[in-house]
């Protein structure tokens, strides 16, 4: 059940809302997902989390005035509000959170219509389509809590000069830790082995009859930003063979220092791999990239893990391939649409080792793009500049990262599927 609260009036569940006695300046409306089945957490497994004020590349983390909740909290949910509560209020805003986005029906929709800012995250995507767009007159910025701004029609939000921002690099290293569990869960065959110990077998055979070492294997990236070049160090000490494709090359100190095999495209790169790895944005160029052509050109037996967008894939042709053989595996935590149906194809498929968009939401990430979220309006508010680096639309163009990494277009279309998710 949808946990709720209020601070002056009762809400409809999965809505939390406040407002202040003072007139209030704008609106923001954040989509998060749900609360806990267990209810918000009274404690944690651990007493603190690593402290990080810089990134592997030098940028700094997020530098908000201050944060008003403890580092290692539940943030992304309905009930840890991103920790803009006390801040927001404090500003004469008005704040209102909710886990119900899809539909014309849903609470975000009714709820945008006067809105001045929405808050979203990759895990939980509100789909800010152009019809959304339509019934928002007032929409001035689209904030995206984490990486990836894709699940925002682009074309529409410069046509309007709607600002979109997102908080980079704030978890691209959990991203990054979360593949290699991947690539290693399923070259290994570890989740059937681990099946074996839950359901009371011992049956070896069973286990390894699909286990592979990694070590010497070719591992390949489609794309080689933050993320992608992150696998990439930390598969290095495994010795594994490592190729790369990026539309921006790597500098040749790079490639030198961790023996990496530049591919011009990836159609070329995946031919030779044993596992391919998806680290790129999802746009009109990358969409059902992995479609059915392209399947059938890699090697029989590959693997693929997709913790970029689930639309870079063609997912019949992703469940058609585990069931021929085509593919060993595949892995990831990106679907589409997000919440994923009932009857989504990657439930039920063989040999999938998927989970719920959980890779770049954890604690420790939370902590720092709760930070970035309450960055970037504090600079919103103040008409300050926000960082280069979390733009990615502004003033009717593709700006800072946006510029960088996406193209001008509409990936939403098909996301009202996402409607169709009942909670069990």
């Amino acid at each position: 059940m949808m946990k709720s609260f209020t601070s002056k009036m009762a809400m409809p569940a999965g809505v939390r809302s406040f407002s202040t006695t003072r007139a209030a300046n704008m609106k923001i409306v954040a989509a998060l997902y749900d609360d806990p089945t267990t209810g918000y957490p009274p404690k944690y497994a651990r007493d603190d989390i690593p402290k990080i004020d810089k990134y592997q590349d030098g940028q700094t983390a997020p530098t908000p005035s201050a944060i008003d909740f403890n580092p290692g909290d539940l943030l992304g949910c309905v009930s840890g509000e991103l920790g803009l509560r006390k801040f927001l209020e404090s500003q004469g805003h008005t704040y209102v959170v909710t886990s119900d986005k899809d539909g014309p029906n849903s609470r975000l929709s009714k709820e945008l219509v006067d809105a001045d800012v929405v808050i979203s995250q990759p895990f939980w995507p509100a789909y800010i389509t152009k019809q959304l767009m339509d019934s928002a007159p007032k929409l001035k910025m689209c904030l995206t809590a984490g990486i990836g701004s894709d699940h925002i029609d682009l074309q529409e939000a410069c046509k309007r000069k709607i600002t979109v921002a997102e908080i980079t690099y704030c978890n691209s290293e959990s991203v990054a830790e979360h593949v290699v569990m991947m690539i290693l869960g399923l070259v290994r065959n570890y989740i059937p082995s681990y099946q074996q110990v839950v359901n009371g077998g011992w049956n070896i055979a069973d286990c390894v009859q699909r286990a592979y070492d990694v070590e010497g294997m070719n591992v390949g990236t489609i794309a080689a930003g933050r993320i992608g070049l992150g696998v990439l160090k930390r598969l290095a000490p495994f010795h594994c063979k490592l190729h790369y494709t990026d539309r921006h090359r790597l500098p040749k100190e790079v490639e030198e220092k961790y023996n990496l095999t530049y591919h011009a495209t990836p159609q070329e790169m995946v031919k030779v791999c044993d596992v391919v790895t998806i680290n790129c944005p999802l746009h009109p160029e990358t969409e059902h990239m992995f479609n059915a052509k392209m399947i059938a050109s890699m090697k029989r037996g590959a693997y693929i893990v997709n913790t970029a967008r689930g639309k870079i894939c063609d997912r019949d042709e992703i469940a058609k391939a585990l069931r021929s053989g085509q593919l060993a595996g595949y892995a990831g935590d990106v679907w589409f649409p997000q919440p994923a149906p009932q009857d989504h194809p990657w439930r039920t498929m063989p040999w999938h080792a998927m989970t719920p968009h959980t890779s770049g939401t954890t604690l420790s990430a939370q902590t720092r793009y709760a930070a970035g979220v309450r960055e970037v309006l504090e600079c919103f508010f103040a008409s300050k500049p926000i960082r280069n680096e979390y733009l990615v639309a502004q003033n009717g163009k593709l700006a800072g990262v946006g510029a960088h990494s996406y193209s001008e277009g509409n990936a939403t279309g098909g996301s009202e599927e996402a409607a169709k998710f009942k909670r069990q």
